[in-house]
């Protein structure tokens, strides 16, 4: 299928004119910030290995998920006040992971400069592959496959672009 590159350009500055306040104009958030984002995983340890022992997002939490029992529901440190968390669902075959409309593409999370370098060799010492983008982006995938990016912009930042 042939995109038509000039009119997705031209739709994009069109819902950009409709929708985008600039500051003073742009109203505050309702919301406070993100409390935590969760992903299901197939393995509980080694998951916390990943997420905790290579990308040292420190384990906050586990207990029993409300709403299934026998499942666990964990949480980790992102910084700032936010939290990742995951849930398994043991006796449920949900497949492989899969990129679909509505689901995740990928999760950014930022870092600074020093440490996004400390854990691309944190990553390559894992044997965990990864593309570098633009100087600032490491993309790679979790041990269920969900895509992660370490950006090492500052937050509301990026590729040199305010977007806060």
């Amino acid at each position: 299928m042939a995109l038509d590159l000039e009119a997705i350009a031209a739709e994009r500055v069109r819902i950009k004119n409709d929708y985008l306040r600039e500051q003073p104009d742009r109203p505050p958030s309702s919301a406070r910030g993100l409390h935590h984002f969760a992903l299901i995983c197939s393995d509980v340890r080694r998951t916390i290995d990943f997420y905790q022992g290579v990308l040292e997002f420190p384990l906050t939490e586990i207990f029993e998920n409300r709403d299934y029992p026998g499942s666990n529901h964990f949480f980790f440190d992102i910084g700032n006040g936010n939290l990742l968390a995951f849930f398994d669902l043991p006796g449920l075959d949900l497949g492989p992971y899969a990129e679909v409309l509505g689901g995740l593409h990928h999760l950014a999370i930022s870092v600074t400069p020093e440490r996004w370098r400390h854990l691309q060799t944190k990553l390559d010492a894992a044997g965990v592959p990864y593309d570098v983008e633009s100087g600032t982006s490491t993309y790679f995938r979790d041990p269920d496959g969900a895509r992660l990016e370490l950006l090492a912009d500052p937050l509301g930042e990026m590729y040199g672009t305010k977007v806060l």
